[in-house]
């Protein structure tokens, strides 16, 4: 994917324009590009990159750049290779403080340093232990400017998995519902509702494509037999991991996630206790098999499982469940995320509600709304943990 510059973006902004300001529209710039690549470089966040030369009066972008599958090389090394000798003198936009530790590759602010760059502006300080400020230390004892903080808000949206897995062990979970217009997941009846239209549903495979992992519980493979694949045109190879939460492997061989599973992977969580032959017939099968404690009623650990997730790499979990899943996930203090989609028609009958009461409470107590979108008929509403 090419990230060449295009320097006539920035022929409004005017060098009499404050550099806040300019600051603000170059780290919207790199914030766009981080988000591209969500979800391909487990591990490691998405990080958005930005050079730009102030050399002739009116900013120009010699460069831009973004972690790469898989997460190496990282977005500051793409955009310095791509810039070259322009580098020396820009100022680098990143969207995350420039890392500071020695890892399979070197320090991305030494890099930053010995290409000779003047300023670098960062949106959201590293909470790893690692770096934690100390790449913006070096940074500054190496001569150059350093100004934090810029769009902070927004990245630490797009960088919430990799926050969650550094500061509490697990990844980031995303939950999603879908909901009528009088609230209801589903009828009394447990018949299939849908419930959104075809722009609301593409909507929800890019989510897809933007998780690491796509996590369901055992009744919504049963009831539904999804495939939990990403299915936008030239999006299909984004698919994410996919999780079954399963606590005595009830999981049937005809699934399509089993069917299927490789392309991509199906990781199934399940307890200790679960029947030792069934792991072997999923095994055999292509999917792999997690074992975790169990908690009082039996079924899987959640948080156990999360920290599972991390430790294999997955730091953004996109939970599709259904209000079952959903109300465990609540009672155990798991959901940072929350997308709700209401379609326009009424139930109008008995139901099952989409937010049951640990999740309401949850809600409530803990998350704020932040964003409201239309699709179609239906309205998504974004929540995050306060």
């Amino acid at each position: 994917m090419s990230l060449a510059a295009e320097p006539a973006r920035t022929q409004a902004l005017s060098a009499r324009e404050p550099q806040a300001a300019r600051d603000v529209v170059f780290m919207r710039n790199a914030l766009a590009i981080g988000r591209r690549h969500l979800g391909l470089t487990w591990p490691n966040p998405s990080v958005g990159a930005v050079l730009v030369s102030y050399a002739g009066g009116e900013p120009v972008i010699v460069a831009r750049g973004i972690t790469q599958a898989g997460g190496r090389p990282h977005a500051e090394r793409m955009a310095l290779d791509e810039a070259g000798p322009q580098a020396r003198g820009a100022t680098l936009y990143v969207t995350l403080e420039p890392c500071s530790h020695h890892g399979r590759t070197p320090p991305c602010a030494e890099g930053v340093i010995h290409a000779g760059v003047a300023r670098v502006v960062y949106a959201l300080a590293d909470p790893d232990p690692r770096v934690s400020g100390r790449g913006a230390a070096l940074l500054r004892q190496a001569g150059l400017a350093v100004t934090g903080g810029v769009e902070e808000a927004e990245a630490a949206r797009i960088h919430l998995g990799h926050v969650v897995r550094v500061t509490k062990g697990r990844p980031a979970v995303l939950l999603k519902l879908a909901r009528t217009a009088d609230g209801f997941a589903a009828a009394a009846s447990n018949e299939r509702l849908l419930i959104t239209g075809p722009i609301a549903n593409a909507r929800v495979h890019l989510m897809r494509a933007h998780a690491d992992a796509i996590m369901v519980g055992l009744r919504t493979v049963v009831a539904d037999d999804p495939r939990l694949t990403t299915r936008l045109p030239g999006l299909e190879h984004r698919s994410p991991v996919r999780v079954v939460v399963d606590s005595r492997l009830a999981l049937p061989l005809a699934a399509q996630v089993v069917q299927s599973a490789g392309a991509p992977a199906t990781w199934i969580l399940t307890t200790i206790d679960a029947p030792v032959e069934t792991e072997r017939r999923l095994v055999a099968a292509g999917c792999e098999v997690m074992r975790v404690g169990a908690d009082a009623t039996g079924r899987v650990r959640l948080d156990e499982g999360l920290r599972l997730l991390a430790a294999r790499g997955i730091t953004r979990v996109f939970c599709e469940g259904g209000p079952s899943l959903a109300e465990a996930l609540a009672e155990a203090d798991l959901v940072d995320a929350l997308a709700i989609a209401t379609g326009p028609r009424r139930l109008d009958t008995a139901g099952l509600p989409a937010l049951g009461p640990a999740l309401a409470a949850h809600v409530d107590a803990r998350m704020r709304l932040h964003a409201e979108e239309p699709a179609g008929e239906d309205l998504f509403q974004f929540y995050e943990r306060v």
